[in-house]
Formats: structure tokens, C-alpha cells, sequence
């Protein structure tokens, strides 16, 4: 077994909510949704308009910067609306199911095949998009050979589903295949890394194909960059991919079956949750039929993905490309009059300002109220201590406020992205939006590229 790797910064957070280990087979959604604002740098073009009709697997839109990455439909059925926003900005492309109907692909072995055939079969696909790249935190640029992939088989943040009752409940000869897939895609390893907390127990350990990395410590022990970091850091020139745990079946899928099937296992979390559970889903699916008859009574807040990086949507929104669970909390509309002085039992907090620091097991409901607006943004220290990576977050962030390329470079712009900021937002004492200041950062890498 290899070397462990050990973090002791970071952070946490225990929401009460975490999904029970019971498996809710699928419901049909009705509707489906491919959102191009889950593709950060991403400017689409489309394909098709309202009326239309689709199969699983045909393509919706693609990039105009990249006119060979497709963005696909993960359901037959008919397109009803493109939501667009301001500037007519794209949204949403929406779908309703209407039979079964996929795009046949054709299977293949992917040992009989090149790597560019293998790029190509997963371009004309639309699941392309499932592999992402560092730097930018983008969908990985096809044209570019990575010197490895990395796989994060478990996930700290705060109610993350448990990657091995997932996998326990999922096909593992598809993750093998997406495995092998994945391995004529680089000359360099497939690192797949699991949580040094259940060596023993977990189902991926028999998985071919991969160096194995065990890691230990508190989130974001399990987010990919952090793991990127420390195993193989990306330098200036270099690219490494990433694809999330489930992806990798889908991808196993393609070739098995010759379809586009963008299934998974989520998990409805929350303390607003009746009875938080695992569900199989697909894609892009509605969450009104997931969360219909199960969710307390009063105003609460939907969230597609974690409660640190997650994105708002309504009780009939949809899930988002990448996410893996749905969580619903409390909203936050409210003014607490002195709140300061109150012994703060169930308050929680990072500085153990409250009393509730001799409470070390307690599970916390909390909401949405930010307690304050934004104020000077002054060094404090604080970020140091929950992010885990050899960089200097505090000076990274001025450095993108003031547009200095030259110090982004140097302060590690090329390793980050806005998840691994989440904590760092989340305690932060001047209530700067972080993760919205990262994102800015990296497109302004992007710009300077191209």
C-alpha cells in the first residue's frame, strides 16, 4: 500500500442531514436540462430550438471556441424552452422525456483503438465534457495530451454522499472499462484516490489500471485539486485531467454499450429533508420529482450540488452536470437583533467564538444569513489554516484584484480553482465572494492564453 497522505488543515462542517444508506430507484423526471453555465469558460452555440426533437445522445450546442467538444441531450424526448438571461445569454436548454431512443454510437473495445479514435468517439458522444482539465478548471482541451488523470474516489465536503455505497451499487466492470478507457488517453499514470479511513472496506481497491493514493484529513481532503497538488502539482505548460468517480462509468458505458447514459446516484441531503436517502438519476433531471412529499414546510433553499459550492436553484430546477447531490436548508431572511452576545450553543463557528466549541460532535442546523455585508479586505491568517495547498491565498486574491498576471503565475493561479477556496470563503471575516474572485482569475488566464 502506498504512503499516506496526511492534512491537517482544513475544516469540517457538520450539518445535520446526511443521507441514510437507502438506495430509491429512479423516477422518471418529465423534464431534463444541459445548463452551458456548468461549463465555466464555455461559449455555446446551438443546435437545436424549441420543437425540436432529440434522442439520448444528440447534440444540443456546442463551444464556438472549440467547435468539436458537443454538448449532449440526456434524454429523447422534445426540446420545450432554451431559458436565456441577460444579454440573451443561454441558461437552460430544456427537454421533456418522450420514449427511449438513444443515439447509437457503436461499441468498442478501447485496447482496439487509438487514442485519437477513443477523442473522437467521446466528442461526437457529448460526454466529452466529463473530463475537465488544471489548469482553468475547464472541459479539457482535446488537442492537448495530459501528463496523467485523476480520479477522487470519496468527497468531504459538507453531507457528500458516500462514494462507496455509490460504487457498492454501481456496475464496476462499466468503472473498470472507464478506467481502461481512460488509460489510452495518457502516456502518464491514472491516479484514482480514496480515503485512508476505510482502506479496508472499499470497493475500488480491486480496480485495475490505476496507482492508488490514500489521503486522510478534513475537507478538502477529498476535492481533486487539493489531490492534484500534492501527488503530481501542475507547473506552467503542463495539463492534467480530472473526472468525477461516476463519470468514469459512463464513460465505461460509451463502449460497452455505445450510448450516451449519464446516470448516477445522488444524494438528498439536509436537515429540511424528511428522510434523507440515495437516488438513481440521470443528468440534467428535474429535482421536483426527488424532493416531492419529502422536504419540511416553510422557506427553504434548494441547492444543486454541496452548501459550499453548490448552485441555487428552485423546486423545480434542475440538477446540475457535474453534481452529485441535492441538499435543502433553511433560508436565511432574518435580522438576529445582538446576536453576538448570545453563548451561540447552536451557532457554529470556525474562531470558537461561540459556546458551542466545547461541542465538538455537534451536528448544526444552519442557514443561509451571511451575519454582516462585505468589509475591508484586511489579512487575517485565516485561510492559511483551512487551505491545504503550499500557495499564499491571501496575496493570490489581491494579485487577481489588481490583474497581475505575472504574480498569478507565480502564486499558483495554474493549480486552483473556486472549490478549493469554498472554506476559505466561507470563514471569511470580510465576507469577500471568493470563489466568484477565483473564477475571475482563471478566465483572465484563459483570455491571456488565447
Amino acid at each position: 500500500m502506498s504512503e499516506i497522505i496526511r492534512f491537517k488543515k482544513g475544516l469540517n462542517i457538520k450539518l445535520k442531514g446526511a443521507a441514510e444508506k437507502i438506495l430509491i430507484p429512479g423516477t422518471p423526471a418529465g423534464r431534463y436540462a444541459v445548463k452551458p453555465i456548468d461549463f465555466p469558460g464555455l461559449v455555446p452555440k446551438l443546435l437545436v430550438k424549441p420543437g425540436d426533437e432529440v434522442k439520448a445522445g444528440s447534440s444540443l450546442f456546442f463551444d464556438k471556441n472549440a467547435a468539436e467538444i458537443k454538448f449532449a441531450s440526456p434524454v429523447s424526448g422534445k426540446v420545450v424552452d432554451v431559458v436565456r438571461g441577460e444579454r440573451r445569454r443561454i441558461l437552460e436548454v430544456i427537454i421533456e422525456e418522450q420514449g427511449r431512443d438513444y443515439v447509437n454510437f457503436g461499441a468498442a473495445k478501447p485496447d482496439s483503438l487509438s487514442a485519437e479514435e477513443i477523442k473522437a468517439r467521446l466528442l461526437d458522444s457529448g460526454l466529452w465534457p466529463v473530463i475537465r482539465q488544471r489548469p482553468y478548471h475547464i472541459v479539457a482541451i482535446p488537442g492537448q495530451e495530459p501528463k496523467s488523470i485523476f480520479i477522487s474516489g470519496f468527497d468531504t465536503s459538507p453531507l457528500a454522499p458516500d462514494y462507496d455505497f455509490v460504487m457498492h451499487n454501481s456496475d464496476m466492470k462499466e468503472f473498470q472499462l472507464g478506467i481502461d478507457v481512460l488509460g489510452r488517453l495518457t502516456k502518464g499514470k491514472v491516479n484514482l484516490v480514496l480515503d485512508a479511513t476505510n482502506i479496508s472496506g472499499s470497493v475500488m481497491r480491486g480496480v485495475n489500471g490505476v496507482v492508488t493514493h490514500y489521503v486522510k484529513g478534513p475537507h478538502p481532503a477529498g476535492n481533486v485539486g487539493v489531490q492534484i497538488h500534492h501527488i503530481d502539482p501542475v507547473n506552467k505548460g503542463e495539463v492534467v485531467w480530472y473526472v468525477n468517480l461516476q463519470d468514469v462509468s459512463a464513460i465505461g458505458r460509451l463502449f460497452s454499450e455505445g450510448v450516451y447514459r449519464h446516470d448516477r446516484i445522488i444524494a438528498l441531503a439536509g436537515s429540511e429533508v424528511l428522510k434523507p436517502s440515495y437516488h438513481r438519476i440521470r443528468s440534467g433531471a428535474s429535482i421536483s420529482s426527488t424532493i416531492t412529499g419529502n422536504i419540511r414546510p416553510g422557506d427553504v433553499r434548494y441547492i444543486s450540488g454541496n452548501v459550499l459550492t453548490g448552485t441555487t436553484v428552485t423546486d423545480k430546477g434542475f440538477l446540475g452536470f457535474y453534481d452529485n447531490m441535492i441538499t435543502v436548508i433553511p433560508e436565511g431572511k432574518y435580522h438576529e437583533f445582538f446576536g453576538w452576545i448570545s453563548p451561540g450553543f447552536s451557532k457554529f463557528s470556525f474562531t470558537r467564538a461561540f459556546g458551542s466549541s466545547i461541542l465538538p460532535r455537534k451536528e448544526y442546523v444552519l442557514d443561509t444569513n451571511m451575519h454582516g455585508g462585505e468589509r475591508a479586505f484586511v489579512l487575517t491568517g485565516m485561510y492559511e489554516k483551512v487551505l491545504p495547498m503550499d500557495i499564499y491565498p491571501m496575496q493570490l486574491l489581491k494579485s487577481i484584484l489588481v490583474n497581475d498576471i505575472d504574480m498569478m503565475e507565480n502564486l499558483g493561479i495554474y493549480e486552483v480553482a473556486e472549490e478549493d477556496f469554498a472554506l476559505c470563503e466561507y470563514i471569511c471575516p470580510s465576507k469577500i465572494e471568493i470563489q466568484a474572485l477565483i473564477r475571475k482569475g482563471l478566465d483572465l488566464m484563459i483570455r491571456e492564453m488565447n
